[in-house]
């Protein structure tokens, strides 16, 4: 398992600026992000009945797991089931391709499918749907602007405009309602493997940014 340093912080909006100046001077807008350096993220996390996934980031369980279905800037054409695992401050991605038509089937309730997979990750949430009682949970919907480094693998990100869906599950379809969570909420992530190179150390000013327990997730679970 290849485990990389994440840390979080809230910034304000004169942060944001601030940031966003400095890291274009050093850094790379992430080739996904077209000309606006910027792209949409929407995302439909998991959880069972006893919110297992929720209480475990709230209670700062060392270590934990969360799946998640994902696709970007609303095409549907390509979509991502992921599991995110942390152990301490280190985290690691495992993630697979998945289609609309599975992404729906899993929605509805029709997993199945799954028992027959070949496929590593979609075995493993299948078995967890059937042993944890895993479902679809709550949309999270962003903005997000990504810079990124070679050296290190740096990937700095800010993602602002957080919205969640409300008692709705309806992750395929754009039109579905969305309302906006934690309005005051714009966070600056930053994601390294063995080292994280002094000058952007320096810009990001890391100072207590390891203390920082935020969850997109779990600012949205407030909504439902």
């Amino acid at each position: 398992m290849k485990l990389r340093h994440e840390f979080k912080q809230y910034i304000n909006y004169s942060d944001y600026l601030i940031l966003k100046n400095r890291l274009q001077t050093v850094m790379k807008a992430d080739a996904n992000a077209g000309d606006e350096c910027a792209y949409q993220i929407r995302s439909l996390y998991f959880d069972n009945m006893y919110d297992k996934a929720l209480r475990e980031k709230i209670d700062g369980v060392n270590r934990r797991e969360k799946f998640r279905m994902r696709f970007y800037n609303d095409d549907t054409s390509f979509i991502r089931l992921e599991k995110k695992s942390k152990i301490n401050n280190l985290c690691n991605k495992v993630s697979t391709r998945i289609s609309a038509g599975e992404a729906s089937d899993i929605i509805n309730g029709k997993y199945g499918w799954m028992a027959e997979s070949d496929d590593n990750l979609k075995l493993e949430l299948y078995s967890k749907i059937k042993g944890q009682l895993l479902r679809p949970q709550t949309i999270v919907e962003y903005t997000r602007e990504p810079f990124i480094m070679q050296a290190g693998n740096v990937r700095v990100t800010i993602d602002r405009n957080i919205r969640t869906s409300v008692l709705n599950t309806d992750f395929l379809n754009s039109q579905a309602p969305l309302i906006t969570a934690g309005e005051k909420y714009m966070i600056l992530e930053v994601k390294y493997d063995n080292f994280l190179p002094e000058v952007v150390r320096k810009i990001v000013n890391l100072g207590d940014l390891n203390t920082s327990a935020f969850s997109k997730y779990g600012v949205c679970r407030v909504y439902g």
